[in-house]
């Protein structure tokens, strides 16, 4: 077994077995980062340093026989969007102070307490608002790839670590397709759950749209992590109470019928990434599912209300003045400004339209017979940092949602929905595969994302990347 690349479910029950040992695991994986971290620029802090120093601990527990957590000696990161103690939340932005954190938000702290390293903290484009991988505080963030593309955003770090192969286990946060966005770039697994599953602190000021999620390279390792990191909390008044199973339904697709739709009626999809998702399709039938394509009637109903909603995730970043505004993201600062005429009965209608738009998408699966969604988990494929739409693609200084147009209607709707590899592009570049569900069907998306792996695994690593 490969210590660097292994799975978190190998990983752990190594462990317990006593056939790993969490500081052979650590240096395993300091070593693959050593190589890889030049090429991906994923992290924002690295703690080697205390990596090991928790390693020698938990080989210290599992040597004296304590009871040990799902996850102990388990390498994880975390997005910096999240309090991790003793790193700074920076959130991607040059005016955040660096003061270091001093406890953990609630899904790092179970994290922890299950038995998990913490390695460091990946990078976000700034306050999350964009789903490519740059930012003003650490520059561009690679997919593994394909060295000067884009990663994919906001949980930029986080897909580019679960891509290459540099650790099991990845925190990202999702509002508009943030975890599932740069697994698809990267080739990773991302599962943003049903919203409230994983409870998020502080709770944001953005109407509902945040979740947290694992990006990681397996689905059972994808329900692991979520299992561990979900459950109530008082600090968020969102969460909720049941704790999910830990690892996948039994059942595969037997019986199951999928709605497949190539563009929600709307959507302007690569043709590239169109190809290999339709021949993805084959591959749940072989599951046992039955497919039948759609074009469901919410779909082009999304584009103007998401645009309408996103003035509540980027408003409370208005520059107070040039100088505030030189330091930041010039694309969020152009966002911003163009909402700044955004009234207060704007904001409650858009809200009244997306209530509705939420029970239209979860109630159409069981008025139309539907288990779950297939589409593509994005239009495109990475492509070259420093750009907000691929080149080819009508330019615009902020709309990235334009090619996004699959993945934030399951933000809207608070459903689940998982990313998972579905094959390369002739230039070589991964496409992803979304699977979603209405309201609390984590399990069943889940056990659909592990049934289509089971049937295409999607096993290969790429090399240290060509410049493309």
């Amino acid at each position: 077994m490969d210590l660097a690349t292994a799975s978190a479910v190998d990983l752990a029950a190594a462990v317990r077995a006593r056939q790993a040992s969490p500081v052979d695991i650590v240096d395993a994986l300091l070593d693959r980062i050593d190589d890889w971290e030049p090429h991906l620029n994923a992290f924002v802090e690295f703690d080697a340093d205390g990596a090991r120093e928790q390693a020698r601990e938990a080989a210290d527990a599992v040597a004296r026989g304590d009871a040990l957590g799902p996850l102990h000696g388990v390498p994880v990161t975390v997005k910096n969007i999240m309090d991790a103690r003793g790193f700074a939340t920076r959130r991607g932005a040059r005016i955040t102070p660096d003061t270091m954190a001093t406890s953990d938000s609630p899904a790092v702290a179970r994290l922890r307490d299950a038995g998990a390293i913490i390695m460091g903290v990946t990078t976000t484009p700034e306050r999350g608002w964009t789903a490519v991988g740059s930012s003003p505080l650490t520059g561009h963030t690679h997919t593994p790839w394909m060295h000067g593309r884009t990663s994919g955003g906001s949980s930029a770090g986080a897909g580019a670590l679960a891509g290459s192969g540099c650790g099991p286990l990845h925190i990202g946060t999702d509002g508009a397709g943030s975890v599932r966005i740069p697994a698809a770039f990267c080739g990773a697994v991302g599962f943003k759950p049903t919203y409230g599953r994983i409870p998020y602190v502080p709770v944001p000021n953005n109407g509902g749209l945040s979740h947290i999620g694992p990006l990681t390279r397996t689905v059972p390792d994808a329900a692991l992590m979520y299992s561990v990191m979900s459950g109530p909390t008082p600090l968020d008044h969102t969460s909720l109470p049941v704790k999910p199973r830990a690892d996948i339904e039994p059942g595969g697709l037997h019986g199951l019928r999928i709605a497949y739709s190539r563009d929600l009626g709307h959507a302007r999809v690569d043709s590239d990434v169109a190809t290999v998702v339709d021949e993805a399709l084959t591959a749940l039938m072989e599951a046992g599912a039955t497919v039948e394509e759609v074009t469901p009637a919410w779909g082009p109903t999304g584009p103007d209300m998401e645009r309408a909603l996103w003035a509540l995730a980027v408003l409370g970043y208005l520059p107070t003045d040039d100088a505030m505004a030189d330091q930041m993201d010039p694309g969020l600062v152009a966002c911003v400004r163009d909402y700044e005429g955004y009234t207060a009965l704007q904001a409650i209608d858009a809200q009244q339209r997306r209530f509705a738009y939420a029970a239209e998408v979860n109630t159409w699966f069981g008025n139309e017979g539907y288990d779950l969604i297939v589409t593509p988990s994005a239009s495109v494929t990475a492509f070259q940092v420093g750009l907000q739409q691929p080149p080819h693609w009508p330019q615009h200084v902020w709309d990235w949602l334009v090619w996004a147009e699959f993945s934030y209607p399951f933000d809207l709707s608070h459903g689940p929905a998982i990313s998972v590899p579905a094959g390369l592009t002739p230039e070589g570049l991964p496409v992803g595969l979304q699977i979603a569900g209405p309201r609390l069907a984590d399990d069943l998306v889940l056990r659909a994302g592990a049934a289509f792996l089971d049937q295409r695994p999607f096993t290969v690593l790429p090399s240290l990347p060509q410049t493309g």
